[in-house]
């Protein structure tokens, strides 16, 4: 049962009615299904996908294109990104994946773009297929000096995608500092992509040779025993086995679904064009991912830390209070939201308050039942022998000096990230950091941490926060 009332401003039953008909080859949402979901439910994944699968390593590997070829959604969507052709901001894309009764595996799983119906045909037999996923893919730049992006994605992926070109050595360095990036926020499940093996295919050792120096990096980490598959994402050559091995690899995440929601914000978005009529404009839109409860149309919430304001050198954080106004799964429109995937939430606030991701990082759930803003953190902390991927000019690898008290390092918890001066080390590596602004976190919660070397942000360390001083709101 629930322990918690929602708001009274819910849809009416005429409302949710023509909200569903807008998509009538899907299946229908309503309040009153929310007591007994599932994250398997099938009314969830005919319109939201339930695991979050990140997709990481070095710059130009094939990330976005994998992506694409799966989802088929172009996650460079920024003018910036499509003239230099890297992703530079977190991608994102959806899709479903479904199973013949009849071809063989792997022919038998196919996957289709989020909105497909869900009596989707097999594209080789035309036999009616089940759908068996729907996965929501969280692309995450692989450039060295954008690493802080990547680790905002990790905090919301359930699983990863480890994409190495097949055409470079092995490994490169964002190649490593993904991997450790994974290590710091405990994913367990990792499969390796051996991308753009349709390169090198005039050396017929090369590939072999490739995989080889794959498994010796890889040994001893967490993706040891993970598949490697051999794909051509640009050909779409075995991506049948990628949809194979997502399915049968990668669990469904055990969700809590009947507590407060809470969700962090990873992207922000005013989504009114300019020149817009005041009758037509819409409220701020943000997106993210839900850790815990469901979210629906109606409820009214809280995002903290919220607005910043200043008076003098006087800083004062003000949380948001809104209400949720629409729900979205890329074009799948939405009553309820539950944990996995990546949601829109329209609110009832001024869309300068979300222009240009300015609540990335602030965490949203229901008032009063958020955790509590935190100044100063207290950091059980794991500080890394050498720089992952980074050599110095005579070719040996770069080694971390010892954390100083005053030092300035960079910290990213869940979604935020905030600069932070070192005001206290001990011997029992506990460090004590005042952070330039605030974070909405709980105790035992993981944090990793940069120091600028070379005039980049280059991770050095994680760990565990075992106390703090909170801010009064």
């Amino acid at each position: 049962m629930e322990t918690f009332t929602r708001g009274p401003l819910r849809l009416t039953d005429k409302e949710v009615d023509d909200l569903m008909k807008r998509q009538p080859h899907l299946l229908k949402q309503s309040y009153e299904q929310i007591p007994s979901l599932t994250p398997n439910s099938q009314e969830v994944i005919s319109r939201q996908a339930t695991i979050n699968v990140g997709t990481i390593g070095h710059v130009a590997h094939g990330k976005s294109t994998l992506v694409r070829s799966v989802s088929t959604i172009n996650t460079v969507r920024f003018r910036q990104e499509r003239v230099r052709n890297i992703t530079i901001r977190l991608g994102y894309a959806n899709a479903k994946i479904f199973k013949c009764p009849k071809c063989p595996e792997p022919q038998c799983y196919q996957s289709f773009s989020s909105e497909k119906e869900d009596n989707a045909q097999c594209e080789l037999c035309k036999e009616v297929m089940t759908l068996v996923r729907h996965i929501s893919f969280v692309d995450c730049p692989g450039h060295d000096i954008l690493m802080s992006t990547m680790l905002t994605g990790a905090a919301v992926m359930d699983c990863a995608l480890l994409i190495v070109a097949a055409n470079m050595p092995c490994p490169q360095p964002q190649t490593q500092e993904h991997l450790v990036a994974l290590v710091i926020t405990k994913l367990k499940y990792v499969i390796v992509i051996q991308n753009k093996v349709d390169i090198i295919f005039r050396d017929q050792q090369a590939a072999l040779r490739n995989y080889e120096e794959i498994t010796r990096f890889i040994k001893g980490t967490i993706a040891e025993d993970s598949p490697i598959i051999p794909v051509s994402a640009q050909l779409k050559y075995n991506i049948d086995c990628v949809l194979q091995q997502i399915c049968n690899f990668f669990p469904i995440p055990d969700r809590q679904l009947q507590v407060p929601p809470k969700m962090i914000i990873i992207r922000s978005f005013d989504v009114n064009k300019p020149g817009e009529k005041p009758e037509n404009l819409h409220g701020g839109v943000v997106g993210g991912s839900i850790l815990q409860g469901i979210l629906s149309v109606g409820d009214e919430v809280e995002i903290r830390p919220g607005r910043q304001s200043k008076n003098g050198n006087q800083t004062t954080w003000h949380p948001i209070t809104t209400r949720v106004v629409s729900l979205y799964a890329e074009q799948n429109e939405l009553v309820y939201a539950v944990p996995g995937g990546l949601i829109g939430v329209g609110l009832l606030i001024d869309p300068s308050l979300t222009r240009n991701d300015n609540l990335v990082g602030c965490v949203l759930g229901f008032p009063k039942q958020l955790p509590e803003l935190y100044r100063e953190l207290e950091i059980n902390y794991y500080l890394m022998v050498s720089v992952v991927g980074a050599q110095q000019q005579d070719g040996k690898t770069q080694k971390i000096a010892k954390i100083q008290q005053d030092e300035m390092l960079k910290f990213n918890v869940l979604s935020n990230e905030t600069p932070g001066r070192v005001i206290e080390v001990r011997e029992d590596k506990i460090m004590r950091v005042a952070l330039n602004n605030p974070v909405c976190t709980g105790l035992q919660e993981k944090v990793a941490f940069s120091r600028r070397l070379n005039n980049k942000f280059r991770l050095i360390g994680w760990g565990i926060i075992t106390d703090g001083r909170t801010i009064t709101l």
